[in-house]
């Protein structure tokens, strides 16, 4: 029996409510912590800016709610990459890395996640990779200055997309401030990854785990990485999700969903429903849920 932290995604939720009601709604659907979002929106990407007292509203937020912020999707460098051809886009990424990394200081966050593309919009080049492993050292020395973890996730790209790929990242920057952050999801839809193989070579690398559905990459079909029903997509759960009992891991997890974002109209059944899907699960496989008091 293993006992782990369970996590929701704020594009999950509704997207018109105040902060206090989505702090709120996370407590009462049943979950230990919000994943926030500073993704590649000039909305979310003003929250880098948010000023002192910004900040220390949202602190007084969480503690009155007895919700907390695990991890921050850092996923804005989609938009401003770490590997960039663009000198002035290279430099926007570690500016906002470092915004980053202060941000989760002050709200008390301990992990940063990484999209792990060299780029995403440009050409990908063995000079991109250059540039990303360049920048990707730096962020590294930036957060460890601030005990911050960084962690880059499995990806729906070729560049990072399993474990193996990000350790071998990790063996250039050496240091213990980079983790892996894998998508349960993303790493199933790639054929030639065997994942129970990758979780037990790799175990000691996970500091926290996206819990998403995928459909899986064929040599006709460009997979499906996003909004794929649970338990109607490639990905094993129950086999998984026992594995990680087995293996003793008690890091977090995170149900990854886009209901809120998307506008469904059902935003918060569909929340209720996927956790009853992962309580089920973790029931028959030995997870306990941290207690939410």
């Amino acid at each position: 029996m293993t006992i782990n932290s369970l996590g929701i995604y704020e594009k999950a939720l509704p997207q018109d409510l105040s902060w206090r009601e989505t702090f709120e709604l996370t407590h009462e659907l049943g979950f230990n912590f919000l994943e926030f979002s500073v993704d590649e929106s000039d909305e979310r990407l003003a929250r880098l800016d948010w000023t002192r007292e910004q900040r220390k509203q949202i602190r007084d937020l969480m503690w009155d709610t007895n919700t907390r912020i695990n991890n921050l999707m850092l996923s804005g460098h989609r938009r401003f990459p770490l590997g960039s051809a663009d000198p002035a886009v290279r430099k926007q990424a570690l500016v906002m890395m470092e915004k980053a990394i202060d941000l989760c200081v002050d709200l008390g966050i301990h992990n940063i996640q990484m999209a792990g593309y060299d780029v995403f919009y440009e050409e990908k080049t063995m000079t991109s990779r250059e540039y990303y492993v360049e920048n990707l050292t730096k962020c590294v020395q930036m957060a460890a200055k601030k005990n911050i973890m960084l962690s880059i996730e499995t990806m729906d790209d070729p560049f990072i997309n399993n474990l193996a790929k990000i350790a071998h990242y990790h063996d250039q920057v050496k240091s213990p401030w980079l983790q892996a952050y894998p998508d349960l999801g993303n790493l199933s839809a790639w054929p030639e990854n065997d994942v129970p193989a990758e979780i037990e070579t790799y175990l000691d690398t996970i500091c926290a785990i996206h819990l998403k559905d995928s459909k899986a990459v064929t040599p006709t079909f460009a997979g499906q990485f996003k909004n794929v029903p649970f338990d109607e997509g490639c990905v094993d759960f129950t086999g998984l999700l026992r594995l990680l009992s087995r293996l003793g891991y008690s890091g977090s997890f995170t149900i990854e969903m886009w209901s809120g974002d998307n506008g469904d109209e059902n935003a918060v059944a569909e929340v209720k429903a996927a956790k009853e899907f992962f309580d089920q699960i973790f029931a028959e496989v030995g997870i306990e849920q941290e207690e939410v008091k």
